[in-house]
């Protein structure tokens, strides 16, 4: 990508030929929209990038911006990994985002409200009874259950890729506890203060203002009857991965972040303790799993959660976002069922693609799976953080024949997808002090509530900091960048 004279900091940078590179076209030439920020960073040698990353690095320690990596033996805190050259999205690119987000989880809500009230789409064999009641995430507990408004996935991730074919696709939807947004804020402060600048030649959407919209539209999701309701974020504790998002988002909020032991029921209604004595909650931003959330409904051994407090939700007198049970409607099994489910509620086409996914317990794609997994990504339907994922290509024979016999022991457990190409964006690699492609993907941040929704306008650009890897989650070592989505 440049000459022998020329020093700046993508004089080595590779374009490797067959991946979709956002900033570089096929001849090597810059893209709409990313020559202002070339020329800016490129008057900028390693030596001052160098010394910039640190800084950010430094912010980001100073800031607490960490966050759990579990292994076999010990878990490890560490730094969030981010990247300080942005990805850029036009505004043309994010309405086709924004409307197929919205669109995507309007149909999910439906589609939970319906399999915990009348079954309407098990009846009209749009959807097989066995995927629902064979699901660990469909809880008998939420049947005929009404949520205050009608509302379960009030905070939705939806994990979205650009394929070598220009278009988005869908990989995932995220409707328990979707994470990350705190590091989308983080990383656009961290930005600003390294190279305030670059943000004059250009006109970026806030995403500062999403704590605010998040309380706003909990709030419209507020029980009946409630004039002012007082809202808390629940956490499991310090020690949970997620724990420095949960105190930010309680923080941006000004809100109260709770543990299960500060909040307790009386006659079906929640109360918070404090010093001037019992406060009623009337919304609690839920960070803690469905299992865990009430030992009288749930896991009688769950000392994280709050006895009585699904009594109090199935009476309506608290709203829990998101709602008990919402797991079932992002199980990758229910993920292949998605075109069906949104034309079967809103009788639309789907706005974003999914990718192809085979589902394992079908015997004719169980066998298809079995047959070509070397060509195919096989996910448990129940994890996240990127655990569990096989990429066939990557396979030794040995490793093949151990997901071959772990898929044929349970096919439920298994979907699997064509190994996708997830687009390229220049990335800094710190060891080797220069920029490379890497894998990318976006997560989506969408809050619904009582007739609006709002998408956060940017959302979390995941990176795979090794290369050539597709799995961009924290957890297996991916980072981030800043995500701009430009002003009309």
């Amino acid at each position: 990508m440049g000459t022998s004279e020329d020093k700046s900091i993508f004089s080595s940078y590779v374009k490797k030929e067959g991946l979709y590179d956002e900033v570089f076209d096929e001849n090597g030439g810059v893209k709409s929209g990313y020559q202002k920020l070339l020329d800016l960073y490129g008057t900028r040698s390693i030596d001052d990038y160098v010394s910039l990353n640190n800084k950010a690095k430094s912010s980001f320690f100073n800031q607490g911006i960490t966050f759990q990596v579990y292994g076999n033996k010990q878990s490890q805190e560490k730094i969030f990994p981010f990247d300080l050259f942005p990805r850029i999205i036009t505004s043309e690119e994010w309405e086709i985002i924004e409307k197929g987000a919205i669109q995507r989880n309007i149909a999910l809500n439906h589609f939970l409200w319906d399999v915990y009230h009348d079954k309407k789409i098990v009846k009209d064999k749009v959807v097989p009874i066995e995927l629902l009641s064979s699901s660990p995430n469909y809880l008998h507990q939420m049947m005929n259950v009404d949520p205050p408004n009608k509302i379960y996935n009030h905070i939705s991730g939806t994990d979205i890729i650009k394929h070598s074919d220009g278009n988005y696709y869908v990989l995932e939807d995220n409707i328990r506890c979707p994470s990350g947004v705190s590091y989308v804020i983080c990383n656009r402060t961290a930005l600003k203060r390294a190279l305030f600048g670059v943000f004059n030649h250009y006109k970026t959407h806030s995403v500062t203002d999403y704590a605010e919209n998040l309380l706003h539209l909990l709030e419209t999701a507020k029980p009946h009857g409630v004039d002012s309701p007082v809202t808390v974020v629940i956490t499991p504790g310090m020690f949970n991965s997620a724990y420095y998002e949960h105190s930010y988002l309680a923080k941006a909020m000004g809100v109260e972040l709770v543990e299960g032991r500060d909040l307790f029921v009386e006659n079906d209604f929640v109360y918070m303790k404090t010093t001037q004595g019992p406060v009623r909650v009337d919304v609690v931003y839920r960070r803690i799993d469905d299992l865990f959330l009430d030992p009288m409904e749930f896991n009688p051994d769950s000392a994280l959660g709050v006895p009585g407090i699904f009594a109090a939700y199935r009476k309506g007198n608290v709203t829990l976002a998101n709602a008990p049970g919402t797991g079932v409607a992002d199980d990758k099994a229910i993920y292949t069922y998605m075109p069906d489910i949104i034309k079967y509620y809103l009788n639309e086409e789907p706005i974003l693609k999914n990718v192809h996914t085979y589902h394992c317990s079908r015997p004719k794609e169980l066998q298809y799976v079995l047959d070509n997994i070397k060509d195919l990504v096989i996910k448990p339907v129940d994890e996240a953080g990127g655990y569990g994922i096989s990429i066939g290509n990557r396979l030794t024979k040995d490793e093949i024949e151990r997901v071959k016999s772990e898929v044929k022991a349970n096919p439920r457990k298994y979907v699997a997808q064509p190994i996708m190409s997830l687009s390229v964006h220049p990335t800094y690699i710190d060891q080797k002090e220069s920029f490379e492609q890497r894998h990318v993907d976006l997560r989506t941040f969408t809050v619904m509530g009582k007739d609006e929704q709002f998408v956060l306008k940017g959302g979390l650009t995941r990176v795979a900091l090794k290369e050539g890897n597709l799995i961009v989650n924290s957890s297996q070592g991916g980072g981030s960048k800043d995500t701009w989505v430009l002003k009309q």
